[in-house]
């Protein structure tokens, strides 16, 4: 959950182990989709207790919880609780495999009754915690509640925590009829974590009542060592925010887990953010298609009831959550990782292979393995099921594509002898992300790959840009047919027009073909342009200059203030060892940020360090890059280090991009500033 809590414990965010860098709508008839192949059979939760080997949470548990859209706000109450079970009702999301209805934080008043019992906040829940469980029942769904292994809760207003209370507490639970509980990590008072989770477990066991133990220790112990034999789940990481760059450094610190999970045993990677609005629809499908390949519980962290329909569409991929809670429990793996692009294959049930295709750079990036490295036996052909678009084709081998920046393919992989019946895959390419000044023609090839047992026939290829936007062919755009691996290559002249303001835009490339069949297939990759503007001729601070992208590890990057909190905007003056800047960008490791200066700028230079704003915990290191070369770095910066000066030649560089990295040991309180950021020019 999202605490508000001091910094120390809240800078746990992103946790020990961090890489580097790296509607409701309401709307009538507004259901999930149908997906051609089901979700995969969501385990019954047994009538019996929950001792070692009873079947809990055989499959990674799905539901939803209120934390990361609500945090204490008073919308949270027994309203939206009923309102959520009910969503998951008639949107289709129980029958997607959707289960739990999960209270978190906030949910109790202050303080224990006479008799040490937890009272359920009045006003929120004016009916009592057992009402809204019943309620919760009585639609086919399972209630969550939340609490702490401390003596209070995350939240500042400090709720009673159940550690010295873990017997009486769990009977109440029970009593309520609850079937989840999250246990979090706050005012622990030093005890051993073990001591702790195994003094909550033994108590949910006393009760006779199956709870599914979902440990949240944010993986400060290495839980994923010991915590099998307490619980269904662990947090194997600080709490996630709504962001690009907290996100991936997420994914990244769960991903080397692997081997520690299986059916009943699941690394916990923490809740979706899938709809929030902090990232873009192409983000949140790979948020959602990680998760699932991580066979990591899908805990819905949005207010359903003011989903768009695109956040459905996300949350309700049953061939993606088929992934997910594939009953062989088996975590995806890393088979490669080189240059941000990521092959990582899960096996399934039956001997399939999932394959996610993963590009956490900021341009599109050709991502491939084969069917052979995946672990597929040899065969004539295989079938390759695209698991967002739908669709199945056929392949010699070869599992590739050209991933949006940010994206994610995601496919099913069998050697299926059926896989003749099926189109010929192909793969759409783009040379990287195009760069021109407005009213300038920029040059854009794409390339059209054949990947099938059988050739692509007919094929014909297009590029389509912004209204007002000139798009022209300057070589062949079709092609009689495109055997494995043959290529059809079209290079086209793209001009924006002269007022274009700066800022991203998107061209399409598609491409039609049919199998020798005749069958008629089509494919469509967007690719990013970005309209830029080089700084002008002088000296200009990097605040008052428009960048080309940027990635933070915990809120956005702010111009001329620390970093602050989540949200934009709430940081506060620049200071470096108790000096102020004006000027300048606030950071939190692990972040990035990249500036078009196309060869017009000479020098960069800036005074960097840890912000004092946070504890002495916090280690930085500050990184320039000019078009792929480091041109200057800095030794590990604690905030007990006054601003170090950084100094770096650009020589003729395009692009320069910022980095701030953890120092290698992890992200707590790693509020770096670049202050008095400017390019020469």
């Amino acid at each position: 959950m999202r605490h508000l809590f001091s910094p120390v414990i809240r800078r746990r965010i992103i946790g020990g182990v961090a890489a580097a860098l790296l509607g409701a709508t309401g709307a009538a008839g507004l259901t999930v989709p149908a997906a051609a192949q089901p979700a995969g059979a969501v385990a019954d939760t047994p009538t019996a207790g929950s001792a070692p080997g009873d079947p809990l949470a055989l499959t990674p548990p799905m539901g939803f919880n209120n934390w990361n859209s609500t945090h204490c706000r008073a919308e949270f109450n027994e309203t939206m609780v009923k309102d959520i079970a009910d969503i998951f009702v008639t949107k289709g999301l129980k029958e997607a495999g959707y289960q739990y209805v999960n209270l978190d934080d906030c949910w109790a008043l202050p303080q224990r009754d006479a008799d040490g019992k937890l009272v359920p906040d009045p006003v929120r829940f004016p009916n009592g915690i057992k009402a809204v469980a019943d309620y919760v029942h009585s639609k086919g769904l399972k209630f969550g509640i939340y609490t702490s292994a401390g003596t209070k809760t995350c939240n500042s207003a400090g709720f009673p925590g159940a550690l010295g209370h873990e017997r009486s507490d769990a009977q109440q639970f029970a009593d309520w009829g609850v079937d989840y509980l999250k246990y979090d990590n706050c005012n622990n008072q030093g005890v051993d974590a073990k001591q702790r989770y195994l003094a909550m477990r033994d108590a949910l066991r006393a009760t006779g009542r199956p709870i599914v133990y979902s440990i949240c220790e944010w993986g400060q112990n290495k839980p994923w060592e010991w915590a099998g034999d307490m619980g269904q789940l662990w947090r194997t990481t600080g709490d996630i925010s709504d962001s690009w760059g907290s996100m991936l450094s997420i994914a990244k610190q769960n991903l080397p887990l692997a081997p520690y999970a299986g059916p009943g045993r699941w690394n916990d990677p923490d809740m979706l953010e899938v709809g929030n609005g902090g990232m873009t629809p192409t983000e949140y499908r790979s948020h959602f298609s990680l998760w699932s390949i991580m066979a990591a519980p899908l805990l819905i962290g949005s207010d359903l009831r003011k989903a768009t329909p695109e956040t459905y569409e996300i949350l309700g991929n049953r061939e993606v959550i088929a992934v997910d809670q594939d009953r062989l429990g088996k975590q995806g793996a890393v088979l490669s990782s080189g240059g941000g692009g990521w092959v990582i294959v899960k096996e399934l049930a039956g001997g399939d292979r999932a394959v996610a295709l993963f590009n956490e750079t900021d341009r599109p990036r050709h991502i491939a393995t084969t069917a052979e490295a995946i672990g597929l036996p040899k065969a004539d052909g295989y079938q390759l099921r695209d698991l967002w678009q739908h669709r199945s084709y056929n392949t010699a081998g070869e599992v590739a594509a050209t991933v949006p920046a940010h994206g994610t393919a995601l496919y099913r992989v069998s050697a299926d002898r059926r896989w003749a019946a099926h189109p010929p895959a192909v793969e759409l390419g783009t040379d990287a992300a195009a760069l021109t000044e407005a009213g300038n023609t920029a040059e854009v090839t794409t390339t059209v790959t054949g990947l099938g047992r059988t050739p692509a026939r007919r094929v014909s290829v297009r590029l389509t840009g912004p209204d007002g936007w000139r798009v022209e062919a300057a070589s062949p755009t079709d092609a009689d047919a495109l055997a494995t691996g043959r290529k059809l290559t079209t290079r086209w002249r793209v001009t924006a027009p002269a007022a274009t303001p700066v800022g991203a835009y998107e061209l399409k490339v598609s491409a039609a073909y049919r199998s020798p069949q005749g069958t008629r297939a089509t494919a469509e990759l967007p690719t990013p342009v970005h309209v830029v503007v080089a700084p002008p001729s002088g000296t200009s601070y990097a605040s008052d200059l428009p960048w080309l992208s940027a990635v933070n590890g915990w809120g956005p990057v702010e111009k001329d203030t620390s970093v602050g909190e989540n949200a934009a905007g709430d940081g506060h003056p620049i200071t470096i060892g108790g000096t102020v800047h004006a000027k300048g960008l606030g950071v939190h490791a692990p972040s990035e940020v990249t500036y078009y200066t196309g060869g017009r700028c000479t020098r960069f230079t800036a005074q960097v360090g840890v912000d004092d704003e946070e504890e002495a915990a916090g280690t930085v290191a500050f990184e320039v890059w000019a078009d792929g070369e480091k041109v200057a770095s800095t030794g590990t910066l604690t905030n007990a280090d006054p601003a170090t000066a950084v100094t770096a030649d650009l020589g003729d560089a395009t692009t320069v991009r910022l980095v701030t990295t953890d120092a290698g040991d992890g992200i707590t309180s790693d509020h770096g500033d670049w202050a008095d950021a400017a390019f020469s020019c």
